[in-house]
């Protein structure tokens, strides 16, 4: 297993146990409605307070499953050439898996930094090739390797 995978099922393994944290929060929310019993009446703000609680986390939980996706879209077989959503990209500073913003991931006594598309180190380095050089935040980064 190269380390692209390996890196990969280690983010899908952190992103699940993300996904149990809003699970478990819903089933405890839905004990303590159902242990409270009958609304007593139609003003009822206990309720109606787990009622938004549980709404809030079911969009945690439905994000955090989104999250999850992304991760098991990515193909590990494709080469890829270019930064871009799947690849793992070795530049002079750091490493980093262009996936979800999962931040700083331990793996083999390396560090890795797993992030989104969506932050502005990506958007200082999308579409560039091995070789190829940019600057985010003052500093220069010499893209080393992609797979």
């Amino acid at each position: 297993m190269s380390i692209k995978e390996q890196l990969i099922e280690h983010c899908k393994q952190q992103q699940l146990e993300t996904i149990k944290i809003p699970e478990s929060t819903m089933v405890e929310i839905q004990n303590s409605a159902n242990d409270y019993g009958a609304p007593k009446d139609r003003y009822d703000s206990y309720r109606n307070q787990l009622s938004r609680k549980r709404d809030m986390i079911a969009k945690q939980l439905q994000k955090a499953n989104e999250q999850f996706v992304l991760l098991d879209r990515i193909d590990v077989s494709v080469e890829l050439k270019k930064v871009e959503f799947g690849a793992l990209v070795e530049a002079s500073q750091q490493k980093l898996l262009i996936a979800i913003s999962l931040g700083k991931v331990q793996l083999n006594d390396e560090e890795y930094f797993a992030i989104s598309p969506a932050v502005p180190i990506y958007q200082a380095m999308d579409g560039k090739v091995v070789g190829e050089e940019f600057e985010f935040r003052g500093n220069s980064f010499k893209i080393l390797d992609i797979s």
